[in-house]
C-alpha cells in the first residue's frame, strides 16, 4: 500500500515541540476560545468537556478510558488559538 505524503499540519505539529502543556492547561486554554460551531453558549468550553466526561461516566461507569476520551475530545480546538482555522 503506498504511503501518503505528510500533511503540512503533521510537519508543523507532529513533533509536539511548539508548546508543551498539560491536559488541564489545554482545557483552561479552551476557555479563551469562542467556538464557531456554537458561538452563543455562555459557559466555558471546559465545562462542555466536563459535562461530556460525566455523562459518559454515568452511562458507562466501568469504562474509565472512555471517561477520559470524553474529557479530552475537543482539545484539538486549542490550535485555533495558534492560528489554525476552526
Amino acid at each position: 500500500r503506498p504511503q501518503r505524503p505528510p500533511r503540512p499540519q503533521n510537519a508543523k505539529y507532529g513533533t509536539c515541540s511548539l508548546r508543551k502543556m498539560s491536559a488541564m492547561e489545554a482545557l483552561e486554554l479552551l476557555d479563551r476560545l469562542v467556538d464557531e460551531s456554537d458561538p452563543d453558549v455562555d459557559f466555558p468550553n471546559s465545562y462542555h468537556a466536563y459535562q461530556t466526561a460525566e455523562g459518559i461516566r454515568r452511562a458507562h461507569p466501568d469504562k474509565d478510558w472512555f471517561h477520559l476520551v470524553g474529557l479530552l475530545h475537543d482539545l484539538g480546538k486549542v490550535l485555533a488559538l495558534f492560528g489554525e482555522p476552526q
